[in-house]
């Protein structure tokens, strides 16, 4: 992300570390489920119990690829999503067009500091202390 030239980066933030918590339960089960398949007194439980160790460790290193590359951006002009490596994505949302700004934290979100902030049609999700974020939007944004 390069702002322009006439714009400062206030807060550059990966999203916290509680995105992560779904794909590794998965890949936890896909794991458990190989070591139980390498028990299996066949041929093809060896095999089998491979093959879902493997999966699970494949899907553990791409959410942690995605999470690492996702930056959640705040300029003095603008507020930016951007995800992505091979192919960049991002979403803007500029401080001039902000008419509202919500914070939603679940009872797990307010005790591990997480939560969602809207900021106009922008939705950031699993966001770290996404109250103070929003006070900073808000600050650059009057």
């Amino acid at each position: 992300m390069r702002p322009d030239s006439d714009e400062e980066i206030c807060l550059d933030a990966r999203l916290h570390g509680a995105v992560l918590a779904r794909p590794l339960a998965r890949s936890s089960l896909l794991v458990l489920a190989g070591m139980a398949a390498q028990l299996i007194p066949w041929a093809v439980g060896p095999v089998l119990g491979a093959i879902l160790i493997a999966a699970g460790a494949a899907f553990t290193l791409r959410a942690v690829w995605q999470w690492e590359r996702t930056r959640v951006v705040v300029t003095t002009e603008r507020v930016l999503v951007v995800a992505g490596t091979l192919r960049r994505r991002s979403k803007t949302v500029r401080l001039q067009a902000v008419e509202e700004i919500e914070v939603e934290q679940s009872l797990v979100g307010q005790l591990f500091g997480y939560g969602t902030l809207v900021v106009g049609p922008l939705s950031i999700r699993h966001l770290g202390h996404p109250a103070q974020v929003s006070r900073l939007v808000e600050r650059l944004a009057s």
